[in-house]
């Protein structure tokens, strides 16, 4: 089993996450930001992954803390969890679409950190008491510590709960894949350098 633990602990916040990459979407998410709750269940559900997550966070500042710090915890979790990669199909995309919105995501479990994230959201910033900024904020955290590549488009949408919402779900269906063991390949490393 693909399966990592990890424990971020600074002066914002206090973090524990377990992650299975050969799950079944069983989630046990605890934070203070309800939307943000929302979306990593979402995360969890879409990509078939199991994740224990408990974060207390500055949430008297705001989530920004929170949320980058959830991201950081994320990423390092899914790059031990990779172990040395072999036999992942390593690509995957995907367009999702969420009631008016639509969104395209493509993933490589490259080793390389980069992130282009190309979504806008309406005027209204805020999705309740979450900044919708701080989608990317998730997003840049995790490819960095995760070790990806990562793009995320969206064609349209108006509505910014839909379009967070369309992300979470794009990017967790392109992780999914990517990780997903090709059984003809199961030995082998999906990278004619040796190593990725």
């Amino acid at each position: 089993m693909r399966i990592s633990e990890m424990v971020r602990t600074t002066n914002e916040t206090d973090i524990s996450l377990k992650l299975n990459l050969d799950g079944t979407g069983r989630y046990n998410i605890i934070t203070d930001c309800g939307f943000f709750k929302h979306m990593m269940e979402l995360f969890t559900k879409h990509g078939n992954f199991d994740i224990d997550l408990c974060c207390k966070g500055d949430s008297e500042v705001d989530y920004h803390h929170t949320v980058e710090d959830v991201g950081i915890t994320l990423g390092k979790a899914f790059k031990e969890a990779l172990k040395d990669k072999k036999g992942i199909y390593r690509y995957a995309d995907i367009i999702l679409p969420m009631d008016e919105s639509l969104i395209l995501s493509a993933v490589d479990i490259s080793g390389r950190s980069y992130l282009n994230f190309d979504v806008d959201f309406p005027e209204d910033y805020k999705i309740g008491d979450f900044d919708a900024e701080l989608v990317k904020e998730f997003l840049l955290a995790f490819v960095r510590n995760a070790e990806i590549t990562l793009h995320v488009i969206k064609i349209r949408g108006e509505n910014n709960h839909h379009i967070a919402e369309g992300v979470f779900k794009a990017v967790a269906t392109v992780m999914k894949q990517a990780v997903s063991i090709d059984e003809k390949n199961k030995n082998a490393l999906p990278s004619t350098k040796g190593v990725i």
